[in-house]
């Protein structure tokens, strides 16, 4: 599915990779279409789905410490979006598409571009403040929508579940930035770690929607047992944090 690697680089503990994508705009089970312009993600939380791409990849890096950089995608997206019906994009789904190697390679950037100039609709999930740099693109444009993931309102168990990733305070922040800025936003509570009923309040008047999965996968296991954590895993402890938030419900639980 990847073409040539073209470069290969170390930057302290991460394995960056720049690779050429053979395609880009792949089919989704959320939404129509996906478009990951990265493999693998520098926030390397712990209960991560995406951590099964290693089993496919051949990747023998801890997961968070190896990114693959397509660095055809915009090239690519250009192609296939005059092939195909036109269709609401993830972006994205096994990557944050605001990882901080974003900064350098600007590829989200250039396919968003790509998709809104063609008046393709688009979801952005991502749990980073850098969006807000693409504030001039999502505003102008119609069908789009910003989401940021945060499943809990305390920063000592992100800390615990997601060390690498931004604080949630940054991204409150940028929510409120992007809801004033007249852009729709969402918050996807997955999965719902201790300390989400919190979230109620720091996302008051600052989201359109909010979804919660519990996302039943056991990659984080060992950090619930080793911080005594396990209470926020019992239905007794979802059954609150759906009373505090209020929102759709999605996948088991």
């Amino acid at each position: 599915m990847m073409g040539l690697v073209s470069c290969i680089c170390l930057f302290m503990a991460l394995k960056i990779t720049e690779i050429e994508a053979k395609s880009i705009l792949s089919k989704s089970k959320v939404q129509p279409y996906v478009v990951n312009a990265y493999r693998g993600c520098q926030h390397g939380c712990s209960f991560c789905y995406a951590r099964f791409m290693k089993r496919v990849t051949g990747h023998e890096e801890p997961w968070g410490d190896f990114v693959d950089v397509k660095i055809n995608a915009a090239e690519l997206l250009r192609r296939e979006i005059r092939k195909k019906q036109p269709g609401r994009v993830w972006v994205s789904g096994v990557c944050d598409p605001y990882q901080p190697l974003e900064v350098r390679y600007r590829l989200t950037r250039a396919c968003l571009e790509i998709l809104l100039s063609n008046g393709w609709p688009v979801s952005i999930q991502t749990r980073s403040a850098l969006v807000l740099r693409d504030i001039d693109l999502l505003r102008c444009a119609p069908g789009v929508e910003v989401g940021f993931s945060i499943s809990t309102a305390d920063d000592r168990i992100r800390r615990i579940f997601e060390p690498h990733a931004p604080t949630i305070g940054s991204r409150i922040m940028a929510l409120e930035d992007l809801h004033r800025a007249g852009i729709r936003t969402f918050v996807m509570v997955a999965p719902v770690l201790p300390g989400a009923e919190g979230l109620a309040e720091l996302l008051r008047g600052k989201i359109d929607s909010l979804l919660c999965d519990r996302m039943n996968y056991h990659y984080a296991d060992r950090l619930y047992r080793e911080h005594g954590l396990e209470y926020a895993r019992t239905d007794e402890y979802y059954r609150k944090v759906a009373e505090a938030l209020g929102g759709r419900w999605v996948g088991r639980g």
